[in-house]
Order: C-alpha cells, then sequence, then structure tokens
C-alpha cells in the first residue's frame, strides 16, 4: 500500500472537517490538519479521529497549503479542502499506482464544483483539474496568497474526481463567508503598484461574464450558469472598483487596514 500523507487546511469547519478526514483515511496513513484559528469544535473532531493538528494563523493560500508538509512522514501528500471529497473511483485509482516508483512529480484529478447537490458542468467549473497528489521532494504548491496551484513540471491524469461542495446555495456565490476576494484582490492590486481606469471595472465585470456565460457555456447550466456567470461578473467589476476607489477617495484609503488582507 502507499504510503501518503493527507494535509487539510482549516478554519471553523467542524460540519465537514470529519466526513473530510474519514474520506481521506481510505488511502492516508497519516492526515494534518492545518488550522488558522477556528473558534469551534474543529480540532477537536480532528485530534479525536488521529489527525495531526497545527495552529498557524492564515498566510495566505499558497503557503497556507504548505505549511503541514514539513511535518510529514510521507513524502507523498494529498491536499484537499474541507469541503472536498474523494471519489470511489478517485480512491481506487490512488490505490492502483505505484508512487515509490512514480517518475512524475504529481498527479491531477478533474474536480467536480457543486452549488448545492447540483454538478455545475460548465462555466469553467469542469473539469476543472487540480494537481493534489504530489512528491514532496520534488514540489509543492505556489507560494502566492490567492488562487494557488501545486507547480509540478511532470504530471499525469487519474481516473476519478474530487468532489467540492464549494457552496450551499446561490446566495453563497455573492456573500459566503471569507470569500471576500474582491476586497483581497483590490488590496492585493493596491499594494503591488498597480493602477486602474474609470473604464475598467465594467469592462472588466463585461469580460468576466461574457467568457463564463457564452465562451465556456454556461448557458447549457441553465439558470444555475447564468448565476455563476452574474456572481464572476460581480466580483471581476468590484474588484477594479475597489481598487479605483482606493485612488480617488483618500477618505477611503486612509480607513483600509492593507495589513490585513486575510
Amino acid at each position: 500500500m502507499n504510503s501518503i500523507t493527507g494535509i487539510i487546511i482549516t478554519l471553523n469547519e467542524e460540519r465537514n472537517i470529519a466526513e473530510c478526514i474519514k474520506n481521506m483515511q481510505q488511502i492516508c496513513n497519516e492526515i494534518i490538519v492545518v488550522d488558522s484559528g477556528s473558534t469551534d469544535h474543529t480540532l477537536l473532531i480532528a485530534e479525536e479521529l488521529g489527525a495531526v493538528t497545527i495552529v498557524q494563523p492564515y498566510l495566505g493560500d499558497g503557503f497556507q497549503k504548505n505549511v503541514g508538509i514539513p511535518h510529514a512522514a510521507n513524502d507523498w501528500i494529498l491536499s484537499l479542502d474541507a469541503d472536498e471529497r474523494m471519489t470511489d473511483e478517485m480512491v481506487q485509482a490512488i490505490k492502483a499506482l505505484d508512487l515509490e516508483r512514480s517518475q512524475v512529480e504529481g498527479y491531477g484529478f478533474p474536480r467536480r464544483n457543486y452549488i448545492g447537490s447540483r454538478w455545475i458542468r460548465h462555466c469553467g467549473w469542469y473539469p476543472d483539474v487540480c494537481i493534489r497528489l504530489f512528491d514532496r521532494r520534488k514540489t509543492k504548491f505556489k507560494e502566492v496568497k490567492q488562487h494557488s496551484y501545486v507547480t509540478a513540471a511532470t504530471s499525469e491524469r487519474v481516473r476519478g474526481d474530487i468532489l467540492h461542495y464549494s457552496f450551499n446555495n446561490l446566495g453563497e456565490l455573492f456573500s459566503k463567508p471569507g470569500r471576500n476576494f474582491s476586497t483581497r484582490s483590490a488590496r492585493i492590486m493596491y499594494t503591488s503598484g498597480k493602477r486602474t481606469r474609470p473604464w475598467s471595472p465594467p469592462l472588466h465585470g463585461i469580460n468576466a461574464f461574457l467568457r463564463r456565460y457564452i465562451l465556456r457555456m454556461g448557458f447549457l447550466d441553465g439558470i444555475d450558469g447564468l448565476t455563476v456567470a452574474l456572481s464572476s461578473g460581480v466580483n471581476s467589476y468590484l474588484k477594479y472598483a475597489k481598487l479605483l476607489e482606493y485612488q480617488r477617495d483618500p477618505k477611503v484609503l486612509e480607513a483600509e487596514d492593507f495589513k490585513k488582507i486575510w
């Protein structure tokens, strides 16, 4: 059997963590939970299920996902979020791999993104292939604060999907706690020196909507596809509108705490 360490980053995931750990224990002989300050029972549940827990204030996506790697007993790492699960097909495919003789740095899996119990098949949400099983001696997550991914020079795509239960309902596309990506992105752009023009917010918003709805065939997903495209457009619009606001309103800029992007 392959020796694999599963790593999960968490913040107040008591509703998800037990199922996620049990799902990963089908192939992982070690589980590490890197928690960024949960105030619920996340850590207690994880420890009761035998996971190693590490408390680390949130550093940003890629940095946080790499925190557990030096603590792993195994060289092969499986990284899942608390709201992700492996399908039975994915479990069997990983069990069939010979990781000791593997010549690649990582293995990628298609990811099914859900709203409630509805799989969104278009809008660029599927297959959404992610490298989540990787050799820590050769690679890790890219150290960026948002939308990180494993950087692998060589990889293979494996059968079986990751199930990603990201949103409980359509409303969370616009208001899910902890997912204020437009503000985060605007702060990051401003502190890195990026500036924008008055016409940028609507142009970026329209482009993001059309890309999701037309080019990536979101219209085939009905009202869900339309809502996903709209949320993408709104978020893109707000990102640049907030950046523009920092540029043109000293009062807003003075009140903003850029040390607390996360």
